[in-house]
């Protein structure tokens, strides 16, 4: 499976510390074993799942869209965003 991340995504994980980075890595290991653990949406953000996990006490969301192909391999899983739920939404509109 191939692995996207967008600018904002990336930004938003440099400000992660180490044990917040592994956190973060198992929920993207659980996505890839599982793309529909995430809640899809719907209105302005179909298409897109976000799925909530703990990092240390804080609740994350984790906005990713996912491309189904035949062969596995080819399948592509796109992170959009990353943070708390304060704004979350209205950021990711943008």
């Amino acid at each position: 499976m191939k692995i996207n991340q967008t600018t904002v995504f990336e930004r938003a994980t440099k400000k992660l510390h180490a044990n917040q980075k592994k956190s973060l890595k198992d929920t993207i290991d659980n996505i890839v074993k599982n793309p529909a653990v995430g809640e899809l949406k719907k209105g302005y953000l179909a298409g897109v799942y976000v799925h909530k996990f703990q990092i240390i006490n804080q609740l994350m969301l984790l906005a990713y869209t996912y491309e189904e192909k035949p062969n596995k391999e080819d399948s592509i899983l796109n992170l959009l965003s990353l943070g708390t739920h304060e704004n979350f939404y209205r950021d990711l509109k943008k």
